[in-house]
């Protein structure tokens, strides 16, 4: 008798946690552009996209693969790579372990295959959340295998990038990956195959100087920052006040730095157009 009063008490106070629990039409997100607020199925079902002012927030790259990729078409590559802790940085190691708990991925890019409008690619995408996609030996090493992959089945790379910069936990080996993927990026183009980047909020330092501007046409999202060194760092070196949009996705493109602005809503669109413009002519499989 008392453990079935316990059990129906237990079983009574599980089902009032349940109902507490927030739904996603009462959880709510604030723009940081604008200031408004927006419940958070309404700001997902408008892909993470402020339905006011149009600024485009960060989204999880598992996401990003949703929105660019055909249902189902997503097989991961790579995903088995993790990092030696090579300078056995004072507590590195922990913050690894919580932040693949936490994320449920193994470092900061996700690399695999699948197909856009039926157009098989090879694509990566970066992750922000996860240590700010700062670039470290995983991410050059999983970078580099996605590129001789592609280069073994002739398949053209989309990558979208953003990024903190290099690990600082990995030192020399982090800044390592400058060179090792941009060398994996010239063999791709010396196979005469098709490299699109897409830059997103924030793409900086390392990534920025290497591997982020090698595309053979680079995109980018509205808003995105995209730089190397930060905007204060420059203007105490040169002495000067830089103007307000330096470094945005918008100043890039006036000043011939990328090639198109695109919005997130038709950034699948985009990319499969590209893709078909280069099919059978010797840039595109």
């Amino acid at each position: 008798m008392i453990i079935d009063l316990f059990e129906k008490t237990r079983a009574s106070s599980k089902s009032i946690q349940k109902q507490k629990k927030p739904s996603a039409e009462r959880v709510t997100v604030t723009c940081k552009a604008c200031g408004k607020e927006w419940s958070a199925q309404q700001y997902g079902k408008n892909s993470y996209v402020c339905p006011n002012c149009g600024a485009h927030g960060r989204i999880r790259c598992r996401t990003r693969l949703k929105l660019t990729l055909d249902a189902g078409s997503f097989q991961e590559l790579f995903a088995d790579i993790k990092t030696a802790d090579p300078l056995g940085f004072p507590g590195y190691a922990v913050k690894i372990a919580k932040l693949r708990e936490k994320s449920r991925q193994e470092d900061a890019v996700v690399t695999g295959t699948g197909k856009i409008d039926g157009i098989p690619v090879c694509i990566g995408v970066m992750d922000s959340y996860f240590m700010m996609a700062s670039m470290g030996s995983v991410v050059g090493e999983k970078l580099t295998c996605l590129f001789e992959y592609a280069i073994e089945h002739k398949l053209p790379v989309i990558l979208f990038t953003c990024s903190g910069g290099a690990r600082m936990q990995e030192g020399m080996f982090s800044l390592m990956q400058m060179a090792k993927v941009s060398g994996a990026v010239a063999k791709h183009s010396q196979a005469g195959l098709l490299y699109l980047t897409v830059l997103t909020d924030p793409t900086t330092g390392g990534v920025t100087a290497s591997f982020a501007m090698l595309g053979d046409i680079i995109l980018a999202e509205p808003g995105a920052t995209v730089g190397f060194a930060g905007r204060r760092v420059i203007e105490g070196t040169i002495g000067e006040t830089l103007p307000e949009t330096f470094q945005s996705a918008e100043f890039l493109l006036e000043h011939g730095f990328c090639d198109q602005i695109v919005p997130r809503s038709r950034m699948k669109h985009v990319l499969a157009q590209l893709l078909r413009l280069h099919q059978g002519k010797g840039r595109c499989s």
